[in-house]
């Protein structure tokens, strides 16, 4: 609605007009300018600022994906955000085929649901990687047998316990897997007329390519809108300097855990001596008693170091640190 004039606005362009300083038909020409049409049908509640921050979140979240999916999976994976956009929920499930994987996520604190779909094709490749397969799809897309989708809920459940950090500068999120469906018509969780935003990342497992849709309703997101934006979401992260990220780094690795390994000695036998080795027998190492021994951090020689005990555990005393030139 435009702009009501106030009464002194009123007279001053009528003295105008009567003084000649304002021209009728300049006025029409402004009349004339060109109207964009607006469909109440399709209200545009997300903007071009709203699209680009959640594809930025996106982007941390396929990172994230990338990283934890090859620990279940034991196969290169690589996330990518194809694009963002705003369209209508029935648009949305419209496109959707069947069978499909529906993850319907309550995305607590706020009120609301959001739905994060998969293909297929992907759903069949998970499967078969955690049953021991190479990762092959089928090639002719059928219904998931209860086995079947059970794995792959294991998996949707995953993916939506990564959703947290990369909210993390909007909000702190705890998000619930509700239930995965396989069917469209049992997956409405907004009015079809309702407008969502839709985040769609490239999945690619091995061989097998296929998309993830994140569906985010407005309705869901209303909260937190005025933090969907690149101002408020630069302003909101955390500026570290270079001398205390590197001891944030520090402390980091300081807490993860190594394996290390300490080598008494080496011996060859034939399998015909394991087999019938007994307790009692004695194996003959390439070793001497008083010799140091190696030990290994990881597969990396570190130490030369003496076998001994302490209490009632065996322990070696280290001698020699091995630098990196030697």
């Amino acid at each position: 609605m435009g702009d009501v004039l106030s009464q002194a606005e009123i007279d001053k362009l009528l003295q105008g007009l009567n003084n000649g300083e304002l021209n009728v038909d300049d006025m029409k020409e402004d009349a004339n300018k060109q109207v964009k049409e607006y469909d109440f049908k399709r209200p545009a509640k997300f903007s071009k600022e709203h699209l680009r921050t959640l594809e930025i979140i996106f982007e941390h979240y396929g990172r994230l994906i990338s990283t934890n999916f090859p620990v279940y999976l034991r196969k290169n994976v690589q996330v990518n955000v194809v694009n963002s956009e705003a369209l209508t929920f029935s648009e949305f499930t419209n496109s959707l085929s069947n069978p499909v994987i529906l993850g319907i996520v309550n995305f607590l604190p706020l009120n609301g649901n959001i739905m994060v779909e998969l293909a297929a094709n992907v759903g069949f490749a998970m499967v078969d990687r955690l049953l021991g397969g190479q990762g092959d799809s089928l090639e002719k897309i059928r219904e998931f047998s209860e086995i079947e989708l059970s794995l792959v809920q294991k998996m949707v459940s995953i993916c939506i316990s990564l959703l947290r950090e990369p909210w993390r500068n909007v909000l702190d999120l705890n998000p619930v897997l509700e239930r995965v469906e396989t069917n469209p018509q049992f997956a409405q969780i907004i009015a079809p007329t309702e407008m969502i935003a839709i985040v769609t990342l490239n999945l690619k497992i091995g061989d097998v390519e296929g998309l993830m849709n994140i569906c985010l309703p407005y309705f869901t997101l209303e909260g937190v809108m005025d933090k969907l934006n690149t101002k408020f979401w630069f302003s909101t992260m955390q500026e570290i300097s270079d001398e205390s990220y590197t001891k944030h780094m520090e402390d980091m690795i300081r807490h993860v855990t190594v394996p290390i390994m300490a080598v008494l000695g080496e011996s060859t036998i034939t399998v015909t001596d394991f087999v019938n080795l007994q307790v009692g027998d004695i194996i003959r190492l390439d070793s001497k008693v008083a010799q140091d021994m190696d030990v290994y951090v990881g597969n990396i020689r570190k130490f030369k170091a003496l076998p001994g005990s302490t209490k009632d555990s065996y322990a070696v005393r280290v001698t020699e640190i091995i630098r990196e030139e030697e």
